[in-house]
């Protein structure tokens, strides 16, 4: 079975998005090991956003090795170096500022719950940018469940306050940014293949990072590693660099509103991962999130009966 047709096949996809989700939804318990190792508290913003350039930069030279064994061409075009930054700043750069910006102004809960909104912004974007992508009924009931889900995963995580600040404005646009720049990278993966594009835009993003986390400390950052917080640190890079390879070639070869939905299993393994990892509480409503979570994915990727059985959205 050839990428494509693997990519394309209904448990290709599922497959490939559980395991791209379950090593993102990872990265909550050992990002939060990393940074007791390394003494960074949740306010200090210049050293989050040091330690998230370190990451995406080795996950970048990660993903630019393994091209390069795999035989493929991974010098820098000069063409292709637009596209690359732009998705460079979204995927990567604008999303992890605006959300360690956010994340440190808001409550646990409330970044976890708005964490979800990557689903809506990506389906809403491609709404608009592509005519075969389009909302309907459906979409928008599958979105709804798979966000209840979300919300019943983390209804013991903390007290949930109705409000909107800075922070919640940040965490917004960080989930927007992503979903914006998971839609440059499937068209960029049209005529790039998708491991250079991947490389190449979380190195400019990587670089973004570093230099913004530098400036915010006021010079140069140094971080004590040990042997636990390195080794802590390279599967981070390994589980970005494998993840956003994985996502960005789900995406090349799938319509965006058919996989979005698989974004809310994220902070479903975060809670499961965090609770065998950090000997967290696995309190009941994992079970009912799980549900609604995969609810949510079948009834937006449901085939419909007839051509006229929904009508698209707006």
């Amino acid at each position: 079975m050839n990428t494509r047709k693997f990519f394309t096949n209904p448990y290709g996809v599922a497959a490939s998005a559980v395991v791209c989700t379950a090593l993102w939804g990872s990265a909550f318990p050992v990002i939060k090991r990393s940074y007791e190792a390394l003494d960074i508290r949740p306010d200090e913003t210049a050293e989050l956003l040091w330690f998230a350039g370190l990451r995406f930069l080795l996950a970048a030279i990660l993903i630019l090795i393994f091209a390069s064994l795999m035989r493929s061409n991974v010098g820098l075009r000069r063409s292709a170096l637009p596209s690359l930054l732009k998705i460079g700043v979204f995927q990567t750069f604008l999303q992890y500022v605006l959300f360690y910006i956010g994340l440190s102004l808001s409550t646990g809960m409330q970044g976890a719950v708005i964490s979800g909104t990557t689903s809506f912004f990506q389906m809403l974007f491609a709404h608009f940018l592509y005519a075969d992508d389009k909302l309907n009924v459906r979409k928008a009931a599958g979105l709804l469940v798979g966000f209840a889900g979300v919300v019943a995963v983390n209804l013991t995580q903390g007290a949930f306050e109705l409000r909107f600040g800075a922070g919640e404005l940040c965490l917004l646009l960080a989930m927007a940014a992503a979903g914006l720049g998971n839609l440059f990278a499937r068209d960029g993966s049209a005529s790039l293949p998708v491991a250079y594009l991947t490389g190449y835009q979380m190195l400019f993003g990587a670089i973004g990072l570093l230099a913004a986390g530098a400036s915010a400390a006021g010079g140069w950052l140094h971080l004590d590693f040990t042997l636990a917080s390195a080794g802590m640190l390279a599967y981070l890079a390994f589980l970005s660099a494998a993840g956003f390879v994985l996502w960005n070639t789900i995406m090349k070869y799938n319509r965006v509103g058919n996989v979005s939905m698989y974004l809310f299993l994220i902070p479903v393994f975060g809670v499961l991962l965090s609770a065998l990892l950090l000997g967290e509480a696995l309190h009941r409503y994992i079970l009912l999130g799980l549900v609604l979570v995969a609810a949510g994915i079948v009834v937006v990727n449901r085939k419909k009966e007839a051509p006229h059985a929904e009508e698209a959205v707006g």
